[in-house]
């Protein structure tokens, strides 16, 4: 399935609901620059090897390109438009002067030494140096990329311009130009988001039964603040399988047992659960947090959560949206759910640019009005014209990047 047609289907029913110009709608359509490169690495055993690697700058009218960078063996061009794309909607969604873009090289990071890893970063650094910058392009980490490799790319890319420049890129080490409370941005914005859904709905944490697939600084994270704040979660789940109890899990526990054991397989009174069935759980709410196209046609029948929270990039497929939307099954989009990773992303430009860093407090307390701001925005929007969340969502950021290419001119 491609994940860029569901791209285009979905800009053409935001397009159906906006007054945006047949002109601009058609340049949504399309990425404003596609880098598709390859690069040679010398191994630890002297071979050498060619990866291959891409670029997607897909709109820079609010503002420089930004986007994550990801290590993956199934990245392809079509993948990185899709997600270059939702970039763009996800920063004019919460509305941070910034564009949108992603990359990704092919690539299985578990299979190369500590040493591979860093030459592959600063040989891929060497290829896109001419495209990055604060003022063009602004990398992030993604799916298999870290702090550390950020570090690498912006020490390379200062060898090469010959200039101290820490906000070529962001999610760097504190050590390196990072912002406080960048790691938990994701998770965290995301829980801005779903107390407001929550208090919308009227339920109590404590009645609320949580799934969550996905175990990376995004689930993992947002499972241990879900569970924190009282909610049940019965299910959880990392690459491997997940699992699973009815009446709940003890989430900090969990953790402990994945990191010592490398996966969670064997918790204790728990039940073994792939990540497949875990969509399927009877829970009140679904965070799908790993990669996309989880929820297609073929499972969206068997969904039984009454809400579906989308920490995770395009989980969802446009057909089974349409199921959902039948249902009543509320979906709250990824370009909302968690765009507090690149709200903090832009956070740290800025504390990058000015030379003046805050504290974690600090960061939050500019955090949490955003995505309350941005949440309220998509809610009243989708009661105002009867839609979806993710499609009230879409019609906000293609009417605010619209407004910044007429504001551009024509020529």
């Amino acid at each position: 399935m491609s994940v860029f047609t569901n791209v285009l289907k979905q800009i053409k029913q935001a397009a159906n609901h906006s007054s945006i110009p047949p002109s601009i709608f058609e340049q949504l359509k399309n990425p404003e620059r596609i880098l598709q490169f390859s690069f040679p690495v010398t191994m630890d055993n002297g071979s050498v090897k060619v990866f291959e690697g891409y670029r997607v700058q897909y709109s820079s009218a609010r503002g420089p390109y930004k986007g994550g960078l990801r290590y993956h063996p199934q990245v392809n061009l079509d993948e990185v438009k899709a997600l270059a794309f939702w970039m763009t909607v996800k920063c004019a969604v919460v509305g941070v002067p910034l564009g949108g873009s992603k990359g990704g090289v092919k690539v299985d990071p578990k299979k190369l030494s500590a040493g591979e890893l860093e030459r592959l970063t600063r040989a891929l650094t060497r290829r896109l140096a001419l495209f990055i910058g604060p003022q063009k392009d602004v990398p992030a980490p993604d799916v298999n990329t870290t702090p550390e490799i950020m570090a690498w790319v912006r020490d390379e890319y200062e060898k090469i311009v010959g200039y101290q420049e820490p906000a070529v890129v962001t999610g760097k080490p504190l050590n390196s130009g990072g912002s406080q409370g960048r790691v938990l941005a994701t998770a965290q914005g995301g829980m801005y988001v779903l107390q407001e859904l929550v208090n919308k709905l009227k339920i109590k944490p404590k009645q609320t039964t949580v799934a969550v697939q996905g175990m990376g600084n995004v689930g993992g994270i947002m499972a241990q603040l879900l569970y924190q704040a009282g909610y049940r979660v019965v299910a959880m789940s990392d690459s491997s399988g997940g699992i699973y109890n009815p009446r709940s899990l003890d989430v900090p526990a969990a953790e402990k047992f994945k990191k010592q054991n490398g996966s969670l397989k064997n918790f204790p009174n728990t039940k073994a659960i792939s990540n497949s069935k875990l969509l399927e759980l009877p829970v009140d709410i679904l965070i799908p947090a790993a990669l996309e196209n989880q929820i297609t046609d073929k499972n969206v029948s068997r969904i039984k959560a009454r809400v579906i929270f989308e920490m995770a990039n395009g989980p969802t497929t446009p057909e089974a949206d349409i199921k959902l939307a039948k249902r009543k099954i509320i979906v709250v989009p990824d370009v909302l759910a968690n765009a507090g990773g690149v709200t903090v992303s832009y956070f740290e430009m800025v504390q990058n640019l000015q030379q003046y860093y805050w504290h974690e407090g600090e960061v939050m307390t500019k955090l949490k009005p955003i995505m309350i701001q941005a949440f309220k925005q998509v809610w009243q929007r989708a009661e105002q014209l009867k839609l979806s969340l993710r499609t009230a969502a879409y019609v906000i950021a293609i009417e605010r990047i619209a407004q910044a290419i007429e504001a551009r001119g024509k020529y």
